[in-house]
């Protein structure tokens, strides 16, 4: 509630920004999952779903043409790799991947660039916010970032195995 209360005035520049000092605090204290070169993945800490992950950069810039081809290739691989996590500890039957940008287009922290990969089931109860101003989690963001964090590696190596089989 205190971050809601505040809203998009809170964020000011990357010394007010949480995606700025995440990387500064422990992997656990952020939800942080993977540190790459350009970008990193954490879970959403207002998730839409268990396992809602987001790709952001660490330099703090708010729209996807701000950022460079580095960037953008390297949160394409994790947008993946994240999926990949996600069918290893979760099985999800789909996913909602984006970005909203600006404070008119939606983005909660609308000053720093971040990718949604958010799992979906059959029936996931994504209409109880809005009729019963409600979020049915089934397991804490810990345990949540417990799973993600102890699959990450090997879902990264079977990603890469499936980039290399395609190359033929």
């Amino acid at each position: 509630m205190a971050y809601v209360s505040k809203g998009q005035e809170q964020v000011k520049d990357e010394h007010t920004c949480p995606f700025c000092a995440g990387p500064s605090r422990s992997d656990e204290d952020s939800l942080i999952l993977h540190r790459g070169e350009t970008c990193f993945v954490l879970l959403n800490l207002y998730p839409y779903n268990p396992g809602h992950l987001l790709i952001c950069p660490y330099r703090h810039v708010p729209l996807y043409t701000d950022i460079t081809a580095e960037e953008t290739a390297e949160m394409a691989r994790l947008t993946q790799t994240a999926m990949v996590a996600l069918e290893k500890v979760a099985n999800p039957a789909g996913y909602n991947l984006g970005m909203n940008q600006g404070a008119v287009g939606g983005a909660g922290i609308a000053a720093h660039l971040h990718q949604h990969v958010v799992p979906r089931w059959s029936g996931d109860g994504n209409f109880l916010p809005i009729i019963a101003q409600t979020k049915n989690m089934a397991q804490t963001l810990g345990q949540t970032w417990e799973l993600l964090h102890t699959a990450w590696d090997e879902a990264a190596a079977e990603f890469a195995e499936r980039q290399d089989g395609d190359a033929c």
